[in-house]
């Protein structure tokens, strides 16, 4: 591989969502404030937003590692659960003991009595809960309506249970229907992450091969960094994809310098990417 060719000790540009790798873009950085000042004040619902590989997952994880020992957290990664086994994970995030009853099998007023005395322990230990849904656009109204009557729960002070909501764009169109609209009214606060900006992409590239243990002059010349933007669009998931094909074809080359036919070759490899046509005499092969 060229970690060697570039001197880099790690893979940059993974897509994994690596807390490591984070870079406070300003749509992340905002969010984040956000998330805070919410789960700081004990708020019931939060919605981010974002399109697909804009960071939400990064977002989520590097929110969850933020919060101190006051907080008892979870994660839900897929909630496309109908109601009782979106509970039934919620339980066993928290490390919530459900007390059996014989062989029966825990029917949703069980699930919810047990999990509300938990909570109503949580509170009284001073201890806030957050819980964090990813891909939430996915989720069943019938589930988004038994979380949000958990929520239902509340001190004089705050809410007994949080959620913040991650998805995708329809989110928002899943949540106008008329069925969730008593959800939809307890959203107090809303983010939406945005693509990276011609200048951000820049830092990016930079804050990432840093990490990775990069330490020598620019890698990326200004006019690759130009059309990466062009191809991306900006999306962190596609930059990272069509980065890391770059300095695939940068090594083979034999170069230290990553350049606009490097990029060209890496994104006419790569579907999601805009202007894929090829238009050097030459095409780089990948793998």
């Amino acid at each position: 591989m060229y970690l060697g060719h570039f001197g880099l000790l790690e893979m940059p540009f993974g897509i994994t969502p690596d807390t490591s790798f984070a870079y406070a873009c300003s749509s992340h950085q905002e969010a984040i404030n956000t998330l805070m000042v919410a789960a700081t004040n004990g708020e019931g619902f939060i919605k981010v937003t974002g399109e697909v590989g804009t960071g939400k997952t990064l977002l989520c994880r590097r929110f969850l590692g933020m919060l101190g020992p006051r907080f008892v957290s979870a994660y839900i990664p897929n909630p496309y659960l109908e109601p009782r086994a979106l509970l039934l994970a919620l339980a066993g995030e928290l490390s919530i003991a459900l007390e059996p009853d014989g062989d029966k099998p825990w029917d949703q007023h069980r699930l919810v009595k047990g999990i509300t005395g938990a909570l109503l322990e949580f509170a009284a230990a001073d201890r806030q809960v957050v819980v964090c849904l990813d891909e939430a656009q996915a989720m069943p109204a019938e589930s988004l309506e038994a979380l949000r009557l958990l929520t239902n729960l509340e001190t004089e002070k705050r809410k007994l249970l949080q959620v913040v909501l991650f998805g995708q764009p329809e989110l928002d169109a899943r949540l106008a229907h008329p069925g969730v609209r008593q959800l939809r009214q307890r959203i107090t606060f809303e983010c939406r992450l945005a693509a990276l900006g011609r200048r951000e992409l820049d830092a990016y590239l930079s804050h990432r091969l840093r990490v990775a243990g990069y330490r020598a002059e620019r890698l990326f010349s200004e006019s690759a960094v130009r059309r990466l933007h062009s191809v991306t669009r900006g999306v962190p998931r596609l930059v990272n994809i069509v980065a890391h094909k770059s300095l695939l074809l940068g090594f083979g080359a034999g170069v230290q310098r990553i350049e606009v036919a490097h990029v060209a070759a890496a994104a006419a490899d790569t579907p999601a990417a805009v202007g894929r046509r090829w238009w050097w005499p030459m095409r780089p092969r990948l793998g």
